[in-house]
């Protein structure tokens, strides 16, 4: 059974820095992608960013050049830099990592990110 740990969520204000990690029980290799997502109060889940087993990342507008998703395979770990943070960037994140061959998706439990004015 494949094990999300997320970590790294809390209070800041805005315009502060927090580091997000998911860690993976295994190889992170078993997985095509791996995304971060995040869901506010009342709001539809949607995609942060991910990145790709070749590295390739994407990102929603709404982060671009504020957020980066990177990838530690050694430690099977996936981060999510999250720079200048606004009070709408407020939610619970989640990490989910997609198996190859579209056979299904792993999630994590989620961690909350508070953003203060």
């Amino acid at each position: 059974q494949v094990q999300l740990v997320e970590s790294g969520g809390g209070l800041v204000q805005a315009g502060g820095s927090l580091r997000l990690s998911c860690a993976a029980s295994g190889s992170i290799f078993r997985f095509s992608a791996m995304g971060w997502y995040r869901q506010a109060p009342g709001k539809q889940r949607e995609l942060v960013a991910a990145v790709t087993a070749g590295g390739s990342t994407n990102y929603a507008d709404s982060v671009k050049g504020r957020f980066t998703i990177s990838r530690d395979n050694a430690k099977d770990t996936v981060y999510l830099q999250m720079n200048s943070l606004k009070p709408e960037d407020t939610a619970v994140y989640y990490c989910k990592a997609e198996r190859w061959g579209s056979l299904g998706s792993y999630w994590g439990q989620g961690t909350q990110v508070s953003v203060s004015v």
